[in-house]
């Protein structure tokens, strides 16, 4: 039972569930045509930025610890990463993505590894393994689901991409190029 006057948060499906039905309202007013519609979407932008503003000021007075516990919350760790607010640089958001999926990936037989940045491209190590088609997805939605992560967390980022893989080169025996065989 909450105690008097205490809010009661909502949990991250419940969350989820109200972002889905924010977008779904805003891409039916942006549908509408009309002043009330420019009125609406000018609205809802100025809130934007002055609920940005607030939790900008609310990461100026945050020491290092607070500020790595809430960076940690997903919810506000995103909305820290939309109003270019977040304690962490993209690089060491996207390496910490990559990490929670790496045992995921791992599973399957492959693995996953940050390379780092290129440009304004996260890269990637991705090596799959060896299960063929019965695994349930192959290197295509590994690929994916890598992209997806780190771009949620570094959306500054215009691309994932693994590193191009390079094979061995093929070792010949010395003695099958000197050897000739007997007719």
């Amino acid at each position: 039972m909450a105690e008097a006057g205490a809010v009661e948060r909502l949990a991250d499906p419940a969350v989820e569930s109200r972002l889905a039905r924010l977008d779904q309202l805003l891409e039916g007013i942006e549908s509408a045509p009309g002043p009330t519609t420019r009125s609406a979407i000018e609205a809802v932008g100025l809130l934007t930025e002055v609920y940005g503003e607030a939790l900008a000021r609310v990461m100026d007075q945050a020491d290092a610890q607070l500020s790595e516990r809430l960076a940690d919350d997903e919810l506000l760790g995103h909305l820290m990463v939309l109003h270019g607010v977040h304690p962490e640089p993209v690089e060491r958001r996207a390496a910490r993505a990559v990490e929670r999926l790496r045992p995921a990936v791992r599973e399957r037989g492959g693995d996953v590894e940050w390379a780092g940045v290129d440009g304004e491209v996260g890269r990637v190590r991705l090596t799959t393994g060896g299960c063929g088609s019965g695994c349930g997805g192959g290197t295509s939605d590994v690929t994916a689901a890598v992209q997806e992560a780190v771009l949620a967390v570094a959306p500054e980022l215009t691309a994932v991409e693994p590193v191009p893989t390079t094979a061995p080169p093929a070792f010949v025996p010395l003695t099958t190029l000197t050897h000739r065989g007997t007719p």
